[in-house]
């Protein structure tokens, strides 16, 4: 990465990063506690006042914002500006219980822009560059957070969004953008429908791939790379604390996402204890907002996995790629198991495609899983058998719990078009 590509937090010194961010995180701090009644509340339960905050240590002392939280304050009720301040609402999907609302002034959304701008420019992408935009728009973060950061890079958007997979095909073979952004399962749901329409995927336009939203393994990283002849990178975010770009791989070095650090301060966590874990320890990731007006947030606690690491293509620290959430976790008698761990089994048998689904049932007393995975369109009888053995297997060796396997037909399992549904949990139905 050549200089003259950073930007002015780029090219902070780690001291000088140090000092910004100590700043910033006592400003917000006073700013939740003046002006939002959780905070105020939660600080004075806690026995801390941000003017107890005198280093980046001393953050550990403040409490833990959850998900749980937001949902308590529905709609507006963390909003740190009032509402003639507010210039833009986005909120979760809500599929189990109440929304969590975000809200951004002018300021967040420039911010928004800038970090998102700086995200793509990390993962290769150049002014002039055409990015087909393939995340949801509307109230979902993703695919309004990918269209205003290209734009601010200076690329020229195609706002494809989700949903019909031939007209996407089409608008790339025929626009030649070089940039997808798009969640990792959806890709491959493209991936079918170029096969299906006779089109090499490595014929196309396509140059780099900025992949989120959910976790992905190296194992996809490396079928989608193969099969589309592109560089695939990771982006990462999260609605509640900005949107996606709070943290990106870089093309040059594919080795962990690096977050910015001088607008989000990471810590990593024991999910049980809550203990600050030093870098290098995997944990639950925790975010503090260090420059958001309309909605900061004070260590919140995202439920991903992951561990923090030295930076090497930028100044900031790293952030291993998402193992998985604590709240996806399965405990299948009592062993951990993440859908990831599965993944990585799926993508390297041979005869089996990238497409696969975990069912939960309960046989008697004892939960049991089940993991459903296409075949590919060549495979023979005998090959999905072997597969299957095999997929059995593996999960056996590798994760210490038995499983059942079924390889099904190609095109069974349903396609995603945004987040894929990785576990279907059929217990309380049994």
């Amino acid at each position: 990465m050549t200089e003259e590509l950073l930007d002015g937090g780029e090219r902070l010194g780690r001291e000088e990063l140090a000092a910004l961010q100590l700043e910033r995180l006592r400003a917000t701090l006073r700013h939740a506690y003046e002006n939002v009644d959780f905070h105020r509340r939660s600080f004075e339960a806690a026995g801390v006042t941000p003017e107890d905050c005198r280093t980046l240590a001393d953050l550990a002392r403040f409490p833990f914002t959850a998900k749980s939280d937001l949902r308590d304050h529905y709609p507006f009720g963390m909003f740190a500006v009032e509402q003639s301040g507010i210039r833009r609402i986005h909120a979760s999907s809500g599929t189990t219980g109440r929304p969590t609302v975000v809200g951004y002034t002018d300021g967040d959304l420039e911010v928004w822009a800038d970090v998102m701008a700086r995200s793509l420019r990390a993962a290769g992408v150049r002014p002039g560059h055409k990015v087909h935009v393939a995340y949801g728009y509307g109230l979902f973060t993703g695919g309004l957070g990918a269209h205003y950061g290209a734009e601010r890079l200076g690329c020229t958007v195609i706002p494809a969004s989700g949903g019909m997979t031939a007209r996407q095909v089409r608008l790339i073979l025929d626009f030649r953008p070089e940039v997808i952004m798009v969640t990792p399962s959806y890709m491959l749901t493209l991936l079918d429908e170029f096969e299906r329409q006779g089109v090499d995927p490595r014929s196309t336009s396509l140059k780099v791939g900025l992949f989120g939203a959910e976790p992905w393994t190296e194992e996809m990283r490396a079928e989608i790379e193969e099969r589309f002849a592109i560089d695939a990178v990771d982006i990462y975010g999260l609605s509640e604390v900005m949107g996606p770009g709070v943290a990106q791989e870089c093309v040059e070095t594919k080795d962990g996402l690096h977050v910015w650090e001088d607008h989000f301060y990471p810590e990593v966590v024991d999910p049980f204890t809550g203990e600050v874990l030093p870098d290098g320890e995997e944990g639950e990731l925790v975010f503090t907002s260090l420059t958001k007006e309309a909605m900061p947030v004070i260590r919140y606690r995202t439920r991903d996995l992951t561990r923090l690491l030295p930076g090497t293509a930028r100044v900031f620290r790293r952030m291993e790629k998402v193992t998985g959430r604590s709240d996806d976790m399965i405990v299948l008698r009592g062993v951990n198991l993440f859908p990831t761990q599965i993944e990585e089994i799926v993508l390297r048998t041979p005869a089996v495609a990238p497409h696969f689904q975990l069912r939960l049932t309960r046989e008697g007393r004892l939960d049991a899983l089940t993991v459903r995975a296409e075949a590919r369109p060549d495979a023979t009888a005998g090959q999905r058998a072997e597969a299957a053995r095999a997929v059995a297997a593996a999960v056996k060796d590798g994760i210490g719990v038995s499983v059942g396997v079924e390889v099904v037909d190609p095109g069974t399992l349903e396609r995603s078009v945004g987040k894929i549904r990785r576990i279907v949990d059929l217990r309380e139905s049994a």
